[in-house]
């Protein structure tokens, strides 16, 4: 049977967590949003007051216990609120990915057997009504955004204020109900169901308790010490599982303040005037903001360049010790200290960086390089290893053992262990509950023991306990002589360089190794105007021959260093082209959370992937691609394929 609600001093789900924060925190900030160049701020008293509004409004419109509440947009308070008010009244919140299409969410919503939407603002709501016709469950849509909205159909359409109006008005017919099912909530009751980004096939709708999320809010924030002082900015995903960890589990168990941006637009702005204390982001967006920073250090003048590089090479050496507390010499401290007040500093304060406290990065491997630049500037950025189902964290670093080459140990509750084909399995109290009508993916990826298989081939650390990531477990596989082929590690390597955006590397079964490239668009494009390169397309200029050239010196520095590793040197890349379009989620390559899909790709570029093993030096193609309005159409392509030299393959002896 499940536990109750609970006590202020043991909240049992997030609404009583909430209860607990508005009266020990009640005049803490709970969230700041900005609009219309202003933030505005609700204290924790005010935002119990707007969430049990909203969930009177709710009552009122008929929401049952059970019931899937979806929820589509950017971060804001008011979805936040709303999924917490759907909890109240013993409903399921749904996130959606804002930039999924209608035809992705109408797997979704259709699934879920949503009877609610609450929607952001006028594209969200036209994207549901021109998929309404085939959710037989849907009923009612909520919108926050009021703008483009006044002349549609208001039969099944209401805007989030009235309901609140709503419900502040029926509070006498409503509170007793809402009391009770919210005093009804238990341990092991679903707080939150989050779709994964489907990697592999349709996305799985992985069913999450009020344990899995409390559990882990309350382990992994006592990990780092985090408090009700923190500050944190949220601007990723709704409908991923980090945002949801840190934007609610960890912003309610503590009391912290959860700060969301105007737009995707002012996002670095907003960052910088936050400034926040604890932060999360894929390595994407580090590997952006590095992208940035190099193509400004490169338009400065001569005087500036050298002060930055010189900093910049003493930061490298110094920076990581004086951040993990070693031992630094008396000058070094004295002239790291000089690099701070010049660069350093300045730098963090461009970034938004100048009070972090705590950083992470997960999703993807970051390059030694990138993660080490962070650091050298006194960052403490640390990776961590996590899961939808694992309600994120399986493995953190803790301060002072953080290498660019692990993720850590396992995280506080945390089990791991390694299985004989290499796959790693955990269990903890954040282990999903189910798949939600899906008992046979659940079977096989949950045993009754409750040990989880990740999908990824790692190992652990005899000396230290830390974690090793080598690849997907699906991904990892042998070449045609045996040699083992990890793609990862490669695509990893290749994404280092600020001018590659995307790799594909292929291998498995076949005698050598070749790749699909994107390249970045803005640091190419720099580059191209420093060096006088004309060029009207992203298309022109993936294709042009120094482009061409300055990537093939990449590829080639990454198998010298491919080369070097005796287990994985037969993965060097001895072919490549670059792409004529960026990957794109819209046209199903990369999931929503830009992991690719690499058996699409291999099977919607098949004629690509043949030129690159029959020893054609050229090809002409045509692919499909869809627009920002969602129209198709056709774009068609020459493109070159360059051969790269290889260094001398290690010992296969260790890899068969």
């Amino acid at each position: 049977m499940a536990h109750q609600s609970g006590g202020a001093e043991d909240p049992r789900s997030v609404p009583a967590m909430l209860a607990r924060n508005a009266t020990r925190h009640a005049d803490r900030p709970a969230y700041r949003e900005k609009e219309y160049g202003i933030w505005q701020s609700w204290t924790w008293a005010e935002t119990q007051a707007e969430v049990e509004a909203f969930a009177l409004g709710l009552l009122d419109l008929g929401v049952a216990r059970g019931d899937h509440v979806a929820v589509i947009g950017r971060n804001r308070p008011a979805l936040y609120w709303s999924m917490v008010a759907a909890q109240m009244v013993g409903a399921v919140p749904v996130p959606l990915y804002q930039d999924a299409v209608a035809e992705e969410m109408a797997y979704v919503l259709g699934h879920c057997g949503a009877r609610f939407v609450i929607a952001a603002d006028q594209e969200q709501v036209d994207k549901v009504i021109e998929i309404q016709q085939g959710l037989h469950q849907f009923e009612h849509m909520i919108y926050v955004d009021p703008r483009g909205l006044r002349s549609y159909d208001h039969s099944r359409l209401h805007a989030y204020v009235q309901v609140q109006a709503q419900g502040r008005a029926a509070r006498a017919t409503w509170l007793p109900e809402l009391q009770a099912r919210r005093a009804a909530l238990g341990y092991d009751d679903t707080c939150v169901m989050l779709y994964t980004s489907g990697t592999t096939g349709k996305p799985k709708g992985v069913v999450l308790s009020n344990r899995n999320i409390l559990e882990t809010a309350k382990n992994s924030a006592s990990f780092d010490r985090l408090d009700a002082g923190e500050e944190v900015l949220a601007y990723l995903p709704m409908a991923w599982v980090g945002d949801f960890i840190f934007s609610v589990g960890q912003a309610y168990w503590t009391g912290f303040c959860v700060n969301c941006p105007e737009s995707p637009e002012t996002m670095m702005t907003d960052l910088r005037e936050i400034a926040p204390s604890y932060y999360f982001a894929p390595p994407r967006v580090f590997e952006t903001q590095l992208t940035q920073i190099m193509i400004r250090m490169e338009d400065a003048g001569a005087l500036k360049r050298r002060m930055f590089r010189h900093f910049m090479d003493l930061a490298r050496r110094v920076g990581p010790r004086v951040l993990d507390g070693k031992p630094v010499g008396l000058l070094d401290r004295l002239h790291y200290a000089l690099g701070e007040a010049c660069v350093y500093g300045p730098l963090k304060n461009a970034l938004g960086f100048s009070r972090v406290r705590v950083g992470y990065t997960a999703g993807e491997a970051i390059g030694p390089e990138i993660f080490d630049f962070y650091r050298a500037l006194g960052i403490n950025l640390k990776q961590l290893y996590g899961q939808t189902e694992a309600s994120v964290f399986i493995t953190q670093q803790p301060d002072h053992e953080v290498r660019p080459d692990t993720v850590g140990v396992p995280s506080p509750g945390v089990e791991i262990r390694i299985a004989e084909s290499g796959e790693v399995f955990y269990r903890s109290p954040g282990v999903f509950v189910e798949y939600y009508r899906n008992p046979d993916s659940t079977a096989g990826t949950k045993d009754a023991e409750g040990w989880v298989a990740t999908g990824d081939a790692g190992f652990i650390e005899e000396a230290t306990g830390h974690l090793r990531i080598i690849d997907r477990a699906k991904d990892v596989g042998r070449m045609a002589d045996g040699a083992l082929f990890a793609p990862k590690y490669v695509e990893n390597k290749l994404k280092f360089y600020p001018n590659i955006l995307e790799a594909v590397v292929f291998g498995a079964g076949r005698d050598r190794c070749a790749a699909f490239l994107n390249i970045d668009l803005t640091a190419v494009g720099n580059w191209a105007e420093r060096n006088a390169i004309a060029y009207a397309s992203y298309q022109e200029l993936a294709g042009h021959p120094r482009v061409l050239d300055m990537i093939q010196s990449h590829v080639e520095e990454v198998n010298r260093s491919v080369a070097g590793d005796a287990m994985l040197s037969g993965c060097q890349i001895h072919r490549f082209l670059v792409l004529h379009k960026e990957l794109d989620a819209d046209d199903g390559e990369l999931t929503r959370t830009r992991k690719v899909r690499r058996a699409v790709i291999a099977e919607k570029y098949a004629d690509l992937l043949a030129a690159l093993y029959d020893g054609s030096e050229e090809i002409r193609t045509e692919t499909e691609v869809t627009y920002e309005d969602g129209r198709k159409g056709r774009i068609r392509a020459h493109l070159t394929i360059r051969d790269a030299a290889v260094g001398p393959v290690g010992m296969r002896e260790v890899a068969a």
